[in-house]
């Protein structure tokens, strides 16, 4: 899909994301809002993946580490036919219901239960060194959460994967400088992320991840990538799309009420309707 259709669809996917939590009665609004587009972009110019071959060997890979920002999965997921909307949103967070907050690998689509911070990349890298020892074609994808990279496994991962030279893996962290209990760059300002993966042995690729084009270039890059994995470094707004939410650590897994509700969907309109004049 080019970019400009990527941007208006971007803005429509929002809509349905706050639609899926406001239904739900709650969800993780300001990642869902800083990750979506590296997932839409992941999905429909990228991953070899599609509703008919979700169990194929040789389909590519994908777990979201940071799983709490369910509900952008789930409205890329739709979007690419492997769930239907209408029944997302009616049963989102429901009692009973197959479609709760984190990513549950009953439903097509999804390789892994996730959310539990720290394990996605370790299991991709497994994925990963499969593939190769497998003589395999797939390449993985794991998106993470900068808020995550406080855990040790997260390390031991990119260790490994340095070491095994794992071209075939790339993932993206969503650096929206922002978690539930505020700044990461409090920890983070003092170790240069990029001399960090880089000092790990993998290919740093550091992009503004609101930038559609940007995101789409940089997994272009990772493919071209030869003998080691590669990062690419997100540079994100939390809550992107209205300022009513935007760098707001408050809106982690804040639920709008009405008024607010009537306002991001202005927000996005208007940023619709942006791209439709640029």
């Amino acid at each position: 899909m080019n970019i400009y259709d990527l941007e208006l669809l971007s803005w429509d996917l929002r809509q349905q994301i706050l639609d899926i939590i406001m239904a739900g009665g709650g969800g993780h609004i300001g990642g869902d809002m800083s990750l979506l587009n590296a997932l839409l972009v992941l999905y429909e110019n990228h991953l070899n993946i599609t509703p008919a071959t979700v169990s194929e060997p040789e389909r590519d890979r994908f777990i979201l580490s940071k799983g709490h920002a369910m509900e952008a999965y789930y409205a890329v997921l739709c979007h690419r036919g492997f769930l239907d909307l209408a029944d997302v949103t009616a049963g989102f967070s429901k009692f009973g219901s197959s479609y709760i907050g984190h990513p549950n690998n009953k439903l097509p689509g999804i390789e892994m239960n996730s959310g539990s911070l720290g394990h996605g990349l370790p299991v991709c890298v497994g994925m990963a060194l499969a593939a190769k020892r497998g003589g395999q074609a797939y390449r993985v994808y794991t998106i993470i959460g900068d808020g995550e990279l406080a855990e040790g496994s997260v390390w031991e991962g990119a260790m490994a994967a340095g070491h095994f030279r794992l071209d075939n893996l790339c993932a993206v962290v969503d650096r929206n400088k922002l978690q539930i209990s505020g700044s990461t760059e409090d920890v983070m300002a003092h170790e240069p992320l990029a001399e960090r993966f880089a000092a790990f042995g993998w290919n740093v690729i550091e992009i503004n991840g609101d930038k559609i084009a940007e995101v789409d270039q940089a997994y272009c890059q990772a493919k071209e990538a030869k003998g080691k994995p590669s990062v690419i470094i997100s540079n994100t707004t939390k809550g992107y799309g209205s300022p009513l939410m935007e760098n707001q650590a408050g809106w982690h897994h804040h639920l709008p009420n009405q008024e607010e509700y009537e306002q991001l969907k202005r927000d996005f309109a208007a940023g619709k309707g942006r791209v439709q004049h640029e």
